[in-house]
């Protein structure tokens, strides 16, 4: 079967980002079209920082995501089964994450993606782990004022 990329980590359900990529993630590994190289961080990473932050197990989610549903219907299971969110604690979540990789902990991570994908020489435009997924799959992230 082809692989394919997931969705933009852009991409929000419910206002919140990340959560429709890793949905997506979930629903490509079982039709078995996701690539190897996301196999590694399944349910860790930026996956168990969402399941973190919605107070459920990826493993519990992902029962729940391939039972079927919208990304909606599957992030409402999240409140119910878990936390819910308020709009300030997902406002704080979703800039965390958009700058996650700038002037913090990942920044080294970044510039060693970066290199690994010969993507030095778009360091200045590459400032966050979210641009780097975006370039990386093909898509440009998008430009903030």
């Amino acid at each position: 079967m082809n692989t394919r990329f997931p969705r933009s980590v852009y991409d929000k359900t419910g206002g919140i980002v990340y959560f429709a990529r890793m949905v997506d993630k979930i629903r490509l590994q079982a039709a078995g079209a996701l690539g190897k190289d996301y196999m590694e961080n399944l349910g860790t990473g930026f996956d168990g920082r969402c399941c973190d932050l919605l107070a459920v197990k990826y493993e519990e989610l992902k029962k729940r995501v391939l039972a079927g549903g919208t990304d909606e219907e599957v992030l409402q299971w999240c409140f119910q089964h878990g936390r819910t969110r308020t709009t300030e604690e997902i406002s704080d979540w979703n800039d965390f994450m958009v700058k996650r990789g700038w002037r913090d902990g990942v920044s080294s991570r970044l510039t060693m993606r970066l290199k690994e994908a010969k993507l030095e020489h778009r360091s200045s435009e590459i400032l966050t782990m979210f641009d780097f997924i975006e370039v990386d799959e093909g898509r440009e992230p998008p430009k903030f004022a």
